[in-house]
């Protein structure tokens, strides 16, 4: 079983820019640091070979955003930020084969492999960085990433563009992220998280630093317009956006998500958009 441990511990909060290098390498640093603590406090939630797309547990088995489940059995998907490949290791558990995931954490990548000799569903993996696909242009069929590495790239555009660009021509993107309107409030699931505390439209990095001003971590903001722009200017078009509601079953808090603030707020976003044949 795996043993919970602690989080890293919080660097010096700054305001800053921060670019493409900088920013992949603290998420590689936060990630593999983090990754047995995550697993080890949402993994009963996630499901070895689950696929929730966010906090509120809107499941793909529900709402079928990356298509009809016949369709997708020969179809090739690609996971964007997958880290331990729960979202995966489900497709290739409802008889989708071709199913490739990476992220840039090393960790989270043998966690991913761990899980498969625990399910005997294997989920081929790559180590990599969101801005940068290591894959031939037009590759998959699908492409989707669940709260995976999108929060953490400075460029939406950059980021969807290469998505769109492994993407074969009739195929479908689906991501979920962070819904863009909790950047203007705390990261608080409480009572208290309901305060503004900042813009909406302020889209300088939040960033923790160690003590010789290195950034550890990273998370940009993207507004809704901006993810909107970046999914037409790669050449998709947008098909659907899902803002999960929370369920009443639901009673976990996660980070900032929970049942207080999630029933009056959206936490996610999921947009869904597919690439002219």
């Amino acid at each position: 079983m795996l043993e919970e441990t602690d989080y890293p511990e919080s660097g010096r909060v700054a305001r800053r820019g921060a670019g493409p290098g900088e920013s992949a390498r603290a998420g590689r640093i936060w990630w593999d640091a983090a990754a047995d603590a995550y697993q080890a406090e949402n993994g009963a939630f996630l499901g070895d070979a689950g696929f929730v797309w966010g906090p509120e547990g809107l499941t793909e088995d529900e709402v079928h955003l990356l298509g009809a489940p016949d369709t997708l059995r020969g179809a090739r998907v690609l996971e964007i930020g997958c880290g331990a490949g729960q979202c995966g290791r489900w497709l290739r558990s409802q008889g989708v084969d071709r199913v490739v995931g990476f992220d840039i954490s090393h960790r989270q990548l043998q966690h991913s492999r761990r899980i498969d000799t625990d399910t005997g569903h294997d989920l081929a993996t790559v180590q990599a960085d969101a801005q940068y696909l290591p894959f031939a242009d037009a590759a998959f069929d699908v492409v989707f990433s669940s709260f995976g590495a999108l929060p953490f790239v400075p460029s939406a555009e950059i980021a969807l563009a290469e998505a769109a660009r492994v993407l074969r021509p009739g195929g479908r993107l689906a991501f979920s992220v962070t819904h863009p309107v909790r950047w203007a409030f705390p990261d608080d699931p409480t009572e208290h998280g309901f305060t503004l505390t900042q813009s909406y439209f302020d889209r300088i990095p939040y960033l923790e630093e160690d003590r010789s001003g290195r950034a550890v971590y990273v998370e940009h903001h993207h507004t809704v317009g901006d993810w909107v722009r970046a999914v037409a200017g790669s050449g998709l078009v947008l098909a659907d956006m899902v803002e999960p509601e929370w369920p009443e079953h639901n009673t976990q808090v996660w980070g900032g998500w929970g049942p207080i603030r999630g029933r009056m707020l959206p936490g996610t976003a999921v947009f869904v958009a597919d690439k002219p044949a």
